[in-house]
């Protein structure tokens, strides 16, 4: 419990296996041209977590590669496992995937709660066509899909090619990561705002935004709508939570953000 008040979930949080840990982790920072506070073990995240009082994290990786997409999936699901009172687990499908609708199958029997897509580092469209059996199939059986959305850099995820998704697949339940777009909030406030399938969280947001545009967002989105993520291994809870609690929200909006909304959306 933060501050022995609210029950909390971290809905943004990256692992890998040890191996590849520091790989893995070193690679987004190049992407990102940032430098990494954790080290993306599944340990050092939950210790962050306790010292912050973060009571879960919803943890997720992304396949790079079609042929990486089990193997991902299995070691989510074998994380959730060892800590099951701690972890809920996000699986990852590939767009370029020969059977998507036998991934999701295994994504499924793994007890994987949603699909992680991240069309920057998996270079698709969020509407390119390969990607709309995914969507289909999610809808279909209700599995919410957590988008990375938004990068200036490029033109892959960003709010002009999630909105005919939202708009198409209606009822195919959408987080988009970084307030709806990474380094073009604004936008994706304008574009993307009041729409009913979509929620948004905060992760790899608040060290760029002031105060105001933070509060501004979570107003124009609505507090039932937006959750609480880090974005670990890049960001961390003992940084990330005392910077929300300062803005200083209604006890109502900081439960709704820090769990009741990921606990109602995935019917926890």
């Amino acid at each position: 419990m933060i501050n022995n008040k609210f029950f909390a979930i971290d809905c943004h949080c990256h692992i890998y296996p040890e191996k590849i840990a520091s790989k893995a982790v070193a690679g987004t920072d190049h992407f990102y041209g940032t430098v990494a506070v954790g080290t993306g073990l599944v340990d050092d995240m939950l210790e962050r977590a306790d010292k912050t009082g973060v009571d879960k994290a919803l943890v997720q990786s992304v396949a790079t590669t079609p042929h990486q997409v089990g193997s991902i999936n299995r070691f989510i699901a074998a994380e959730v496992a060892r800590y099951p009172e701690r972890l809920i687990g996000f699986g990852t499908l590939h767009p370029a995937s020969e059977d998507i609708a036998g991934d999701l199958d295994e994504l499924q029997a793994l007890g994987l709660r949603g699909v992680k897509l991240h069309p920057d580092i998996q270079d698709f469209k969020i509407d390119d066509y390969r990607a709309l059996k995914i969507y289909e199939l999610c809808e279909a059986r209700g599995l919410p899909i957590l988008f990375h959305a938004g990068d200036s850099r490029y033109d892959r995820s960003n709010p002009n090619r999630l909105l005919p998704i939202l708009r198409i697949y209606n009822r195919l339940t959408v987080i988009a990561a970084h307030f709806g777009g990474y380094s073009m909030w604004d936008e994706a406030t304008e574009v993307l705002a009041g729409l009913p399938n979509l929620y948004v969280d905060c992760s790899s947001s608040m060290p760029y935004l002031s105060d105001e545009k933070i509060c501004e967002y979570i107003r124009r989105y609505g507090e039932d709508r937006v959750l609480f993520g880090s974005d670990y291994p890049m960001w961390t809870v003992e940084r990330e939570v005392p910077r929300f609690l300062s803005l200083g929200l209604s006890d109502e909006a900081y439960s709704k953000i820090f769990s009741e909304n990921i606990i109602s959306l995935l019917r926890l």
